[in-house]
């Protein structure tokens, strides 16, 4: 009996020294995954260096809205007033179409070549053509710079696998959850930044004369604080390991090592010979992927709507704010949004079925959305407090919903097709936000020209239309279509 049970605890003690034997010295994977094993905690210097890679790379999505409404005037392309929120809607979109075209390429890149070379990649293009369109002297090269920079995002899918990946098993959803806030927070912040640091001459005439740089180009300070911490993101990139298998032949001593040998994290994961391919048969990541693509639409449309309404007149149901009043609100929902994420949202996740939960958001929203149109009859003190609670509310509901849907896609597959599943949602989830913000543009311009309408005047229209796909999102949230991994329909 004693000998059965040390050679049992000899069989126990001696299963990691096994996955080590496994493990390749000159291997980033196996090296991260050795470490792993070593260090039971978090790895907190990776997840902050990630926390400000993710960040800077989200900010440039979307801190043009709360300016772009005086840009688009500024350009001198639209001929009327209510002409101005079509064009700005192509320029919201040419970001999303530039992603949408090159996300499940950097999703490939990544799973061959990996991680870090396309978040470096991504970063780069952020301070060059993030730099370049706040310098526009024309709609056509703010046109061409925001698609350009959309090309080269291609970070958000590879750091959704990095961030399951770097952390051990039982962190990995902590470690998803602190990259969708942070993501989430970057939308928030950047936009803050925009309203705050555009037209800096008009606003703070005492520090930027009108002669400067930034009185000659009124938008070019919101875009180079970004791309400053772009470039503190790319130096907080020498603390990131690669975590990326790459096992080559030359590693090998012999064949009957190759045999042997695996690699030490997803030993027991599915390998598919289908490779790319089998993405699409797996109906839990695709099911999933698809209502994932229907939020974000209401989500971009959302954030394109909501500068366009708040900054146009009040003749047109709008409240007549400036940039900075847009940004004075966007910042306050953003720290707002931060400490949800750090008290509230762990325990209502861990509480509430992922699913269960993003129906309850789905159902709140839309009452949320119905209120805006009557935001203009207020005023005052009353009304910052309606708009702040709004805003904050409708900002929590959205990065609750896509830190689930993160989660779920993860779960979905194994590490060798990870970044591929991310790129190919990004793929997906760009196309459906290059149509947001350019359809929402079309109808909040034609929204502006039917004011006295006797069916959903003016802006009502607009925020209809955000609830009708809240509704949409949620019936793709039940069987026969949503399917979960590993179990029937949910």
């Amino acid at each position: 009996m004693g000998d059965d049970a040390r050679g049992g605890g000899g069989g126990a003690a001696a299963e990691p020294l096994l996955k080590r034997a496994r493990c390749r010295p000159n291997c980033p994977g196996c090296r991260v995954d050795r470490r792993k094993e070593e260090r039971e905690g978090l790895p907190v210097t990776e997840l902050c260096c990630m926390w400000l890679v993710t960040i800077c790379s989200s900010l440039p999505i979307q801190y043009v809205f709360p300016f772009l409404y005086f840009m688009i005037r500024d350009l001198n392309i639209a001929k009327e007033e209510e002409d101005i929120g079509f064009y700005a809607g192509f320029v919201g979109a040419s970001y999303m179409l530039g992603r949408a075209l090159t996300s499940v390429i950097w999703g490939v890149v990544a799973d061959k070549y990996g991680r870090k070379p396309v978040l470096l990649i991504t970063l780069f293009s952020v301070i060059i053509f993030n730099t370049l369109f706040g310098l526009s002297s024309s709609y056509w090269m703010a046109l061409t710079t925001r698609g350009l920079l959309g090309l080269l995002s291609g970070m958000l899918g590879p750091m959704k696998a990095y961030a399951s990946e770097v952390c051990r098993k039982e962190h990995s959803h902590l470690a998803l959850s602190l990259m969708s806030s942070s993501r989430g927070i970057g939308l928030i912040v950047g936009p803050a930044i925009g309203g705050y640091l555009a037209q800096p001459a008009d606003k703070y005439p005492g520090i930027f004369s009108v002669n400067s740089i930034f009185g000659r180009f009124p938008y070019f300070l919101p875009c180079l604080c970004i791309s400053l911490l772009a470039i503190a993101a790319v130096i907080a990139c020498f603390w990131l390991p690669e975590t990326l298998h790459k096992h080559t032949e030359d590693t090998m001593l012999n064949s009957s090592t190759e045999a042997v040998e695996e690699p030490c994290s997803d030993l027991n994961a599915e390998q598919s010979g289908s490779g790319c391919l089998s993405l699409f048969t797996n109906w839990p990541l695709m099911s999933t992927i698809t209502v994932y693509c229907i939020f974000s639409l209401q989500d971009m449309a959302y954030a394109e709507v909501f500068s366009l309404w708040a900054v146009s007149d009040r003749k047109y149901g709008g409240l007549s704010f400036s940039s900075q009043d847009v940004g004075r609100v966007l910042s306050i929902s953003g720290l707002l949004l931060l400490i949800y994420q750090i008290l509230i949202y762990p325990l209502v996740a861990n509480s509430v079925d992922p699913i269960t939960l993003v129906r309850a958001i789905a159902l709140l929203t839309i009452p949320l959305l119905s209120s805006y149109p009557f935001m203009p009859a207020l005023s005052g003190s009353i009304l910052q407090l309606a708009l702040n609670c709004a805003s904050f509310l409708k900002n929590s509901f959205s990065v609750t919903t896509m830190t689930v849907f993160n989660i779920l896609m993860n779960d979905a597959v194994s590490q060798d097709l990870r970044a591929s599943a991310n790129g190919l949602s990004v793929t997906l989830m760009s196309i459906f936000k290059t149509i947001a913000p350019a359809v929402a543009g079309v109808i909040f311009s034609w929204a502006q020209r039917r004011q006295i309408a006797p069916f959903l005047p003016g802006d009502h229209l607009v925020f209809f239309m955000l609830n009708v796909f809240t509704v949409i999102g949620l019936m793709l949230t039940f069987r026969p279509f949503y399917a979960r991994n590993g179990t029937s329909n949910h």
